[in-house]
């Protein structure tokens, strides 16, 4: 229970017992039943718990109420068969408590797809004397529920001993303002107390639910009409509030609550509750209702700061404080991840002080009360008045509250509630305070784990991306990558632009399967093995083959799909390959679009000796090549032709002038629901084409000869014959080396850009060869590579397919 200074320090269990014997007794029965449950939530720390009892076909046992976070989180059904193996079940029929870990819970046949890390549950007999049915918990606290936790839920077992909700209308004694609609044919029975809340006579009202309908506020139909109508609803409990219009004065608030039971035997589904008048309670934290929304808007909260959203938006207008913050407890300070409001002037100077980056990072040092409540770990009340450090004091000179946020055997954080103006602090207040502590720590603890792996693997990400894309001859290139916002795993969308030689270069696109620290991964390890598949200098086809069979190497379960083109950017031509991914599409200079027709091949990963054949692209200066994957085109409204087909149409009518801003349009239809990479490349083909000659060296006596004639022979037709000596001896000496320490085909190849000619000899040897470090005046050889470096402005090798090529560039004097 909440404490204010050292009073209530007595165990839980004696504590359960008082707040449950006060519910038992000063509670109707319709909210007695949910009131009992939240104190299993309060005082034995558990995330749900519910009561099944026996239908009035005795072969079934029903769900009749629970609170906490959705069931369907554990796999929990609306009902069970007496018959069946369940732990409800088992408990029913042998009258003993169950108590059961993750590992019982995984044999059981009952089993269901759990959460992350696990969970425990207990089963535990009710209503003995009437053999009514069973209490059922859960907690996620590593070890279950502890010895104190047992003793409060057995007390809370004990005190289940009501009607539940819809009882006495299932036994046809009908409460003052309870009800019973017939689905099927609209007809309900109401009790008195209900037709006055609605204003009318027993003797005015027709029997129709339509009638009462037409007395709602508009605005509140829709969602009155979703309780109404069977479609919307599933077997449970379900409340509800709602307006009714007065002949005088403001609208009516009021609460339905009732449950859906299922028909048979020829008799139509009902729709049994009640309707309480809720003007009262409408701007107040009695509603019950308020923890178990707090604990469903948690379990889907996946970052911390969804955690500390949902916390500000279940308690701050209930309980009208002027402001809250959530912090988490890092070592010995407190990092605040939610203020509300957010303006820095709201709050205490030091907190200012601390403000260092978006939100402060207050020393918890600094505030020795707030220290103490987490070295206590209970929930602490101050009213108006009490002397309190400043940084405390200053948010709530009305009255504070501090809760600490358990998680396990350790704190997670803090929430501070603070009030300007005097605020009286009610039992409600205490009792929905206590209970949000232990929600909300458990979800911080949960949040953080997930937020810490979703950094780490965005940090894997976004280093296995291109930092920036390279400047390319006759071209230009960008790409855009988004995360999904659907979930927070990351994927495998990547993209890739490699330079290659003789002015060509690859555009890669891919996606790995799934979402996963392992996607990201092997997304990292396939860009890897493609570029360096493609410095090798092989042919597309060979590329993408390399790394379909790396992939299978790896034995991985995940598939690749993959789009690599390779362009000429000399000749304006390209060759694609595809890999069970979306071909490239075209953009032409008179704005006209083209899905190229590209053959695609299996993705990477699934067959060892699958082909992947070339198509040919043809470009003319101004086409853009625009590749992307599906996370761009395909959604749940429309497959991937139509998306393909949008995607051209987007980039119809988009200027290429700023492939930036093409780029930023076309991403604005993403639906995010999965990854999206897009890679887009403009041709403008090369202002100055280079000048290229090759010549094959025949292993015959006079193949340096031949070599030097056909280089002096080019250098002629290009107009620089007078500066050929220092070329001629390069040749020399490469071609040399290749004949005297190689074997297989030796190739020359000569190119002029501009004044620099590169001289390259490509042989079949894949060893590089060596500069000697010094050599003796009487040494017959090993000086070729030294002139070779002497009279060149820069020199080196690369792999080729299968060989490699020395090669070296020389600046000419033109």
């Amino acid at each position: 229970m909440v404490s204010e200074g050292g009073e209530g320090r007595g165990s839980r269990a004696s504590r359960a017992e008082i707040a449950l014997k006060a519910l038992t007794t000063d509670i109707e029965a319709p909210e007695r039943l949910r009131r009992v449950l939240e104190a299993a939530l309060v005082f034995a720390g558990a995330t749900f718990a519910a009561v099944y009892t026996r239908s009035a076909e005795h072969d079934l046992l029903r769900l009749v109420e629970s609170v906490g976070v959705p069931r369907t989180l554990y796999g929990l059904r609306d009902g069970y068969p007496l018959t069946g193996r369940s732990p409800a079940a088992d408990v029913h029929r042998s009258g003993r408590p169950l108590w059961l870990g993750p590992a019982d819970l995984a044999d059981a046949p009952e089993a269901r797809r759990t959460p992350a890390g696990g969970f425990w549950l207990a089963a535990l007999p009710t209503d003995r004397d009437r053999d009514g049915g069973c209490l059922v918990a859960v907690t996620e606290h590593p070890g279950g529920f502890d010895t104190e936790d047992r003793a409060c839920l057995e007390l809370v077992a004990d005190a289940v001993s009501c009607p539940a909700p819809g009882e006495q209308a299932e036994s046809g004694e009908l409460r003052p303002g309870g009800f019973v609609l017939a689905m099927d044919s609209g007809r309900v029975e109401v009790g008195d107390q209900l037709l006055e809340l609605f204003g009318l006579d027993r003797d005015e009202f027709d029997g129709r639910v339509e009638t009462l309908l037409g007395l709602t506020v508009p605005e509140d139909l829709p969602a009155l009409m979703s309780v109404t109508e069977a479609d919307h609803m599933t077997i449970g409990e379900r409340e509800l509030e709602f307006r009714v219009l007065q002949p005088t004065g403001r609208p009516r608030w009021l609460r339905l609550r009732g449950r859906l039971l299922p028909g048979g035997d020829g008799q139509p589904a009902r729709l049994v509750g009640t309707v309480a008048d809720a003007s009262t309670l409408r701007s107040d934290v009695t509603d019950v209702a308020r923890v178990q929304r707090l604990a469903a808007a948690l379990a889907t909260a996946g970052t911390v700061r969804d955690v500390g959203q949902a916390v500000v938006a279940a308690l701050r207008a209930p309980l009208r404080a002027d402001r809250i913050a959530l912090a988490e407890l890092e070592g010995d300070r407190l990092v605040v991840t939610v203020l509300d409001p957010p303006e820095p002037e709201s709050w205490p100077e030091l907190w200012r002080l601390e403000w260092r980056t978006e939100w402060p990072d207050a020393p918890v040092r600094a505030m020795p009360t707030l220290a103490a409540a987490l070295d206590e770990g209970r929930a602490r009340i101050w009213p108006a008045g009490t002397a309190l450090e400043p940084a405390l004091a200053e948010v709530g000179p009305g009255g504070l509250a501090v809760l600490p946020l358990p998680a396990g055997n350790r704190m997670a954080g803090a929430c501070l509630i603070g009030w300007d103006s005097p605020h009286d602090f009610g039992a409600d207040e205490r009792a929905l305070l206590t209970a949000s502590a232990g929600l909300t720590g458990q979800a911080l603890m949960r949040a953080r784990a997930f937020d810490a792996e979703h950094e780490l693997v965005g940090m894997l990400q976004r280093q296995l991306l291109p930092r920036r894309l390279p400047k390319l001859p006759g071209a230009e290139a960008v790409a855009r990558y988004l995360p999904t916002t659907a979930g927070l795993e990351v994927g495998g969308d990547w993209y890739d632009v490699i330079p290659l030689p003789d002015n060509h270069v690859a555009l890669v696109i891919g996606d790995v399967q799934g979402h996963s620290a392992a996607a990201a991964t092997l997304m990292g390890q396939m860009r890897t093995a493609l570029r360096a598949y493609a410095a090798e200098g092989h042919p597309p086809d060979v590329v993408v083959a390399h790394a379909n069979r790396l992939l299978v190497d790896l034995e991985t379960d995940l598939f690749v799909t993959c789009c690599y083109v390779d362009v000429d950017l000399e000749e304006g031509s390209a060759w694609s390959v595809r890999a069970g991914h979306l071909p490239p599409v075209l953009r032409h200079p008179d704005g006209r679009t083209e899905i190229a027709e590209a053959e695609g091949g299996l993705p990477l990963g699934v067959e060892r000796q699958a082909d992947f054949p070339m198509s040919p692209l043809r470009l003319q200066p101004g086409t853009v090549i625009a590749l992307t994957t599906d996370g761009l085109v395909e959604s749940t409204e429309a497959d991937i032709d139509a998306g393909m087909a949008r995607f051209a149409a987007d980039l119809t009518a988009t200027d290429p002038a700023h492939l930036g801003l093409v780029a930023d349009a076309l991403l604005g239809n993403a639906h995010r629901s999965d990854d999206v990479a897009l890679l887009l490349m403009r041709y403008d083909g090369m202002a100055v084409r280079p000048l290229r000659e090759s010549w094959t060296v025949w292993r015959v006596p006079e193949a340096v000869r031949h070599a030097r004639r056909f280089t002096r022979r080019t250098l002629r037709a290009w107009g620089v014959a007078d500066q050929a000596d220092a070329v001629l001896l390069i040749v020399s000496e490469l071609v040399t080396n290749a004949l005297v320490h190689t074997e297989g085909q030796v190739r020359l190849d000569l190119t002029l850009i501009n004044s620099r000619l590169r001289i390259a000899v490509a042989d079949a040897s894949p060893r590089t060869p060596v500069k000697p470090t010094s050599i003796g005046w009487e040494a017959t050889g090993g000086r070729g590579l030294l002139l070779v470096e002497a009279m060149s402005a820069v020199w080196g090798t690369l792999p080729v397919s299968g060989g490699k090529q020395v090669w070296c560039e020389v600046a000419l004097d033109r």
